[in-house]
């Protein structure tokens, strides 16, 4: 029986671009699927097809049991949006932004207000909440979008890189909501850049490039796909890297990467700390001087690296990410309704 959240080819084109090019997805009730990829992989556009507000050209999607092509109203009604940017009315306050989503969803307004009193408590804005959203800083505003997401308890919740924005103290508490809502029975979508973020929050990890699914699995099993661990070794000086190159190659088990400019050497490992015991007695059996030497697990670039041939850009480029800077504001009203 398919999932809360239930995906087979979905295919989304915009023009020459194939933004989703068959994507297949299956998230259980009450767990929390992080689905990662580059900038412009397809991850906004899914999530727009998923949650009524893009058509895809073809495919199939189930939402809460409700057919997202037949029924996209009845969709709309079991889901929970937050969106890439946040969609909040400058000009109304915190409070008036939160019953108004409320209303949308035909809340009576005394429970509308009594749900945004709740909401602006827990995602600390009660002190701001009577004044213009156009004073918050952008934190403050994404918190505030996130709990517009949330007025309505909904089973499913679609949360597209929710915590952009956020200080470290903020995204704690943000995911700790996150914990709480799967806790309760929520299903949750979320899309992330984060490979920490899908530590804390996701049973399960789908990647995406070029509008596919190209892996999925626990992060565990993802980082183990990439080497499980690195040696990252800081050579003194600039004409031992090549010996060093040689003993980190004895040791690893794929390419030693080598950074000319930080003299820094990194080489996928297994073995833990007693590897690198060895590591650093070999190194100084052969003289070289080293500045500083560790063990750590992958990061998200080397995820990314491994299962794309490329990192992750900084910044939000990409024909999928392109088609998917619409209104937001238009966005929350639509996926209310």
């Amino acid at each position: 029986m398919p999932g809360a959240i239930y995906a087979e080819g979905l295919v989304k084109t915009f023009g020459d671009v194939r933004a989703l090019d068959g994507v297949d997805l299956d998230v259980p009730e009450g767990t929390v699927l992080g689905l990662l990829g580059p900038n412009g992989a397809g991850k906004t556009t899914a999530v727009r097809c998923l949650t009524t507000l893009l058509r895809p050209d073809s495919g199939k999607a189930v939402v809460a049991g409700i057919d997202v092509l037949k029924q996209p109203n009845e969709v709309r009604r079991s889901i929970g949006l937050s969106g890439q940017f946040a969609a909040v009315d400058e000009y109304l306050t915190g409070r008036e932004n939160l019953q108004m989503v409320g209303q949308l969803y035909q809340m009576r307004s005394k429970a509308a207000k009594a749900r945004a009193g709740e909401l602006l408590e827990q995602f600390h804005l009660a002190d701001a909440a009577d004044r213009p959203t156009k004073t918050y800083s952008g934190g403050m505003r994404r918190r505030l979008d996130l709990a517009a997401a949330l007025v309505v308890s909904p089973p499913v919740m679609f949360m597209d890189e929710p915590t952009t924005g956020l200080d470290p103290r903020n995204r704690q508490e943000l995911w700790e909501v996150i914990k709480q809502l799967v806790a309760g029975g929520t299903t949750l979508l979320l899309t992330t850049q984060y490979l920490e973020e899908a530590d804390h929050l996701a049973h399960d990890i789908a990647v995406v490039d070029h509008g596919r699914v190209i892996a999925r699995g626990t992060s565990d099993q993802l980082k183990a796909r990439t080497g499980g661990e690195r040696v990252e070794v800081v050579v003194h000086e600039r004409e031992h890297m090549g010996t060093a190159a040689e003993v980190l190659g004895g040791f690893g088990k794929g390419s030693t990467t080598v950074e000319e400019h930080t003299r820094k050497l990194t080489v996928p490992v297994t073995g833990g700390a007693k590897l690198l015991a060895e590591v650093i007695r070999e190194l100084d059996t052969r003289g070289i001087e080293i500045d500083d030497i560790g063990l750590r697990r992958p990061t998200l670039d080397d995820v990314f690296l491994s299962l794309t041939g490329h990192v992750a850009e900084a910044g939000r480029n990409g024909p999928a990410a392109d088609a998917g800077r619409e209104d937001k504001d238009k966005e929350k009203k639509e996926a209310a309704k």
